[in-house]
């Protein structure tokens, strides 16, 4: 793995990460799944319109179609549209560190469903990640956490799972910039439906509320899915996915420094544990590869 790999991977997950803090300050002004179908929506387009300057064009491969629309159906409407309205009552590093799990369940699939074998220090990973996310979920029920919020997360990483299982088709045959900003539009079609039939709109403009907003669409929705795929066509799905042992750690830093959110020794302890039983998962993975 090179430098411009290792920088590229750092990026991705403190993007990624931050994501959870703007999400959190969206819920509090605005209905989560109408901001976050327009969110998608003006990603595609921006998305679509860079494409089209660097000369890429929509004819996509068989494999590229069906990325496309798993990508944006898992990732864009069911993993972020159920955070969204999972953030409106837990806290976002909370969901941060739920969703950094995504690593342990694809392993844990691949190892208890699909019969893959897992390497002894792969095993142990997935053995500290448990045990990290029951010291935090433990210590959250004694504090009174909201569980529907804590389900819908968990429903939401196991979205995001079999999202980022679709991403090796997405990222070969070219017109990546274009695959990015068509997935976009399958989200927000999904999620302006689901909108429609579930919420009642509202908007409460904000300063706070505007540059989230706009943060939103152009780093986590249109870069850091970008830098992603480009990652995964450089050097691979496995090796990629060893940067997501970052995430517990930015997303609970990010949200501690922006939203004021505490954190107390089992948080720490937890996320911690959590951090490095998924880069053992990764090495163990990549290393088997």
């Amino acid at each position: 793995m090179d430098i411009k790999a290792i920088v590229m991977g750092v990026v991705f997950a403190l993007i990624w990460s931050s994501a959870f803090t703007s999400a959190r300050i969206i819920v509090a002004d605005a209905s989560p799944l109408a901001s976050l179908s327009l969110r998608f929506f003006l990603s595609g387009l921006i998305g679509v319109a860079i494409a089209r300057v660097m000369g890429q064009t929509w004819h996509l491969t068989k494999s590229q179609w069906r990325a496309t629309l798993v990508f944006g159906l898992c990732q864009n409407a069911i993993y972020l549209g159920l955070n969204f309205i999972a953030m409106q009552t837990i806290q976002a590093s909370l969901a941060s560190i739920i969703a950094s799990t995504m690593p342990l369940m694809v392993a844990a699939a691949g190892w208890i469903v699909f019969r893959d074998r897992l390497p002894l220090f792969g095993v142990i990973g997935l053995l500290m990640g448990i045990v990290g996310v029951v010291i935090i979920m433990w210590a959250r029920m004694d504090a009174g956490v909201d569980m529907r919020g804590i389900a819908l997360c968990v429903i939401a990483a196991a979205s995001l799972t079999v999202a980022t299982l679709s991403m090796r088709g997405a990222s070969s045959g070219g017109n990546l910039m274009m695959v990015v900003g068509l997935q976009m539009f399958v989200g927000a079609g999904v999620l302006a439906m689901a909108s429609a039939l579930t919420e009642t709109v509202r908007v409460n403009p904000t300063p706070e509320l505007a540059m989230a907003f706009t943060y939103t669409v152009l780093a986590p929705g249109l870069l850091a899915t970008y830098i992603w795929f480009t990652l995964v066509q450089r050097i691979g799905a496995v090796k990629a996915a060893t940067f997501h042992f970052l995430n517990p750690f930015f997303g609970v830093a990010i949200a501690a420094i922006l939203l004021g959110e505490r954190l107390g020794p089992h948080d720490i302890l937890g996320v911690v544990i959590i951090g490095l039983g998924i880069l053992a998962v990764q090495l163990s993975r990549a290393a088997k590869t």
